[in-house]
């Protein structure tokens, strides 16, 4: 009986171990064990349970192909499966490690620490990064600022901050930015409180806009003005810089309160408007390249942030200019030379047409006044008719230059667009760049032998061409025009001179009175084979024969105006 006993007592031992034993190991949990041996396939490791466990020995082998265990190491692992169907431990080296990593990011994350891992990918909305595990770093938390290009980061290693950690769900979220803005605030205290305006720093091209490019001093951002880049023309910052680039400036203003600062690159060096009249003069010729074109002209650089303007008018001595690009395009090189040199307010004036010789000077000596020439008619206005002598050269004859009769009331009257025409060379004003020309000068002036022709005392045949209340015009031949009074038509006192005379109507008239001077003419009907006559009437005041505008006077002298 006694016998009996221990036998139950000790069976019931062997039991009690055994199962305290599956207690010790349970399933999802890592727990220490020793690595028995390596074969093939796998790796077995005992964890003080009733039967070994065994590991893929593909969890211990390098990229290299070589195994990073041997028999005797004591490692950590996970519990997948207490008992298979082979009566072995399933465990997992990898999942093991994985799990400590989870426990040392929660970790981490609640103390507020850094973790550090390696951007390997991009995804919607950001990048993902191999901490251990896999994690998310959203886009907006890779830098200070949004970046377009988030390839770029892939492959570097960084360190972040957790901002958002779950264990259940396998959702860990990173920030870059964090740290960075931590990093930052602390270097801006010690910039602010060394930086002073003059000074030249030195900074890092963060961003570029359309109006300047932003500086990162050292925790605080600078502005550089596009107009504080250059004395030269700048059309974009991007012609100058580039993200990252680095940079010295110079301090212009600066707001602590604000944490607002200006900066300079140009104020690094010398103003080359300092010293632009010992460099150039009035009257040099210069060579430059065309930078910008506006309605009223072009602006030529002469050399890095000096400019000089060649006005419309002074692009061409014979062309009318509507527009700089029919001239000039952006990007020509050019020769002009200096009109006007204004320090103080930087303006050069330079002149595209004084590089060649002035046309209209030389219109002086290939025409002398008096020479005649053959032209075409190029237009026609009411004052008078252009002629093209030369391209780009036109002489005016005016209306009281195309004939020597008065009866040429509007040029279009006896000329037309395109006709060709012989005149006489009368004035050039090169200054005034006026070519004048008469046509009724290429004939003898029908007044200069006046006497000869129409003598006083002699009679001739003319036709009435307008009557006036005291008296009418009578053409004498197609120039030579005299004025017949009402008095002069019949010894009979005349009330109505449209009773007597009528437009067109042949008379004959003698000549009373000849002024050569005022091409002026007196008729008279009623002394038509009168051989006694004197020679006219006489004028009280001038004591000479009475004129035309001696009649009128006498006529109308005694109104005035309102």
């Amino acid at each position: 009986m006694a016998m009996q006993e221990f036998a139950l007592d000790v069976d019931f031992e062997k039991e009690f171990l055994e199962w305290e034993k599956t207690q010790n190991v349970i399933e999802g949990e890592i727990v220490r064990g020793t690595v028995l041996s390596v074969n093939k396939d796998f790796v077995i490791v005992d964890i003080k349970y009733k039967s070994e466990g065994q590991i893929p020995v593909a969890e211990f082998t390098e990229h290299d192909g070589t195994l990073s265990v041997m028999p005797g190491d004591e490692i950590d692992v996970y519990v997948e499966n207490r008992e298979n169907e082979n009566g072995l431990v399933e465990l997992s080296k990898e999942k093991a490690d994985r799990l400590k990593i989870w426990d040392e990011i929660a970790e981490a994350c609640d103390n507020e620490e850094l973790v550090e891992g390696v951007i390997t990918g991009r995804v919607k909305g950001g990048l993902t990064v191999d901490i251990g595990v896999k994690a998310f770093l959203p886009g907006s938390q890779v830098d200070l600022r949004p970046v377009r290009n988030l390839e770029k980061y892939i492959g570097q290693r960084f360190h972040f901050k957790v901002i958002k950690f779950n264990k259940k769900r396998g959702n860990i979220v990173l920030s870059r930015r964090a740290l960075l803005e931590k990093q930052r605030e602390a270097l801006k205290s010690q910039t602010l409180g060394k930086l002073e305006v003059g000074m030249v720093v030195d900074g890092i091209v963060k961003n570029i806009t359309d109006y300047g490019a932003f500086i990162d001093l050292g925790g605080i951002d600078g502005l550089l003005h596009i107009t504080d880049m250059s004395y030269a023309r700048v059309n974009h910052p991007s012609e100058l810089f580039e993200v990252g680039q680095e940079v010295k400036v110079k301090v212009l203003k600066y707001d602590a309160d604000r944490e607002r600062v200006s900066l300079g690159l140009k104020q690094n060096f010398e103003d080359p408007w300092m010293s632009i009249e010992q460099k150039y003069h009035v009257g040099q010729r210069v060579k430059g390249k065309v930078v910008s074109l506006a309605d009223y002209g072009a602006f030529i650089e002469l050399e890095g942030g000096v400019e000089g303007l060649i006005h419309i008018s002074e692009m061409s001595w014979t062309k009318r200019v509507k527009h700089p690009s029919k001239v000039l395009s952006i990007g020509d090189d050019t020769e002009a030379v200096i009109l006007e040199i204004d320090q103080k307010s930087k303006r050069i004036s330079l002149g595209m047409k004084q590089v060649e010789q002035n046309p209209w000077e030389v219109l002086m000596h290939s025409y002398p006044i008096g020479s005649k020439v053959k032209g075409t008619v190029r237009n026609i206005t009411n004052f008078g008719v252009f002629i093209g002598i030369e391209d780009g050269i036109d002489g005016l004859c005016h209306v009281t230059d195309l004939s020597w009769s008065s009866k040429v009331k509007h040029p279009q009257d006896i000329y037309k667009k395109g006709d060709e025409v012989e005149a006489v060379v009368l004035a050039i004003d090169p200054d005034k760049e006026r070519f004048s020309l008469g046509i009724k000068q290429m004939t003898a002036d029908p007044w200069s032998d006046i006497s000869r022709r129409f003598g006083r005392n002699s009679t001739h045949e003319g036709k009435v061409a307008k009557i006036l209340d005291f008296g009418a015009i009578v053409e004498l031949d197609d120039v030579i025009e005299g004025f017949l009074h009402i008095s002069e038509i019949a010894e009979e006192k005349v009330d109505n001179i449209h009773s007597v005379l009528t437009e067109g109507q042949t008379v004959k008239v003698k000549i009373i009175s000849v002024i050569p001077d005022e091409r002026k003419l007196g008729l008279s009907i009623k002394r038509v084979g009168n051989d006694d006559d004197d020679g006219g009437y006489e004028n009280p005041t001038s004591g000479g024969a009475t004129t035309i505008g001696d009649l009128v006077k006498e006529k109308f002298g005694n109104l005035k105006l309102s």
